[in-house]
């Protein structure tokens, strides 16, 4: 039997990409992530979430990784696709493209909604060939399944990468990229973020950001 494991992180941040990964195996593979221990990606600390990643890229049969960057999600927001519906088309890609590789699988994905069976049902309207896969979405699969908690370290390492990229390429630090935090909170107020804002690395659909804007304009308004 082959399985699919779909995880994502970085749903929340204000900056950076969302990111999605898929890792494809079979119950010998499995076996091996159990003897790793591997866990749901908040369980691990950072270097061994690192180490990890790259034992999980050997030993699977194959996964991929999807990068959302915030232009595209601020775009998909602005035609009322919510980031729910957002995360459902891009597993469903990931889903499309592994599925290709197996006569069929068992596909594990977190899911991100409370109502699991209308995000299930949104999500099945774009996998193409539903006859091969037996699906089931989720909460706490990030915890419950190994090949699910496999796919959760890709993800959780590949943002991490992302957001220390962006930290290198512009000269600037923004801590996680998180809302909650002081050091995020903080470089939200310089006008290195505003350059970001414009090249499309923050979320300026998120309220944090908004918030941040309509601060500004006020503080302009006081100068006169």
């Amino acid at each position: 039997m082959f399985y699919i494991g779909i995880d994502e992180a970085g749903r929340g941040p204000v900056l950076g990409p969302m990111v999605l990964a898929g890792v494809l195996a079979d119950e010998r593979e499995i076996a091996e992530f159990k003897e790793l221990n591997v866990r749901d990606s908040k369980m691990i600390m950072p270097k061994r979430r690192e180490f990890l990643s790259k034992e999980i890229k050997k030993i699977a049969i194959s996964y991929y990784i999807i990068k959302v960057n915030p232009r595209e999600i601020d775009e998909k927001i602005s035609q009322k696709i919510n980031l729910n519906k957002i995360e459902a088309l891009k597993v469903a890609e990931i889903i499309n493209i592994l599925i290709k590789k197996v006569p069929e699988a068992e596909v594990i994905v977190d899911c991100p909604s409370p109502n699991t069976r209308a995000w299930s049902n949104y999500l099945a309207e774009y996998i193409h060939d539903t006859k091969k896969i037996k699906l089931r979405c989720e909460h706490k699969a990030d915890v419950n399944y190994p090949v699910v908690s496999a796919a959760s370290i890709l993800a959780k390492v590949t943002r991490d990468s992302e957001v220390e990229k962006i930290k290198r390429q512009h000269n600037i630090e923004c801590g996680s990229g998180y809302p909650s935090d002081p050091i995020c909170q903080k470089f939200l107020t310089t006008s290195k973020a505003k350059e970001l804002a414009k090249i499309g690395l923050i979320r300026k659909s998120w309220a944090t950001w908004k918030n941040e804007v309509k601060r500004r304009g006020q503080r302009k308004l006081l100068d006169f």
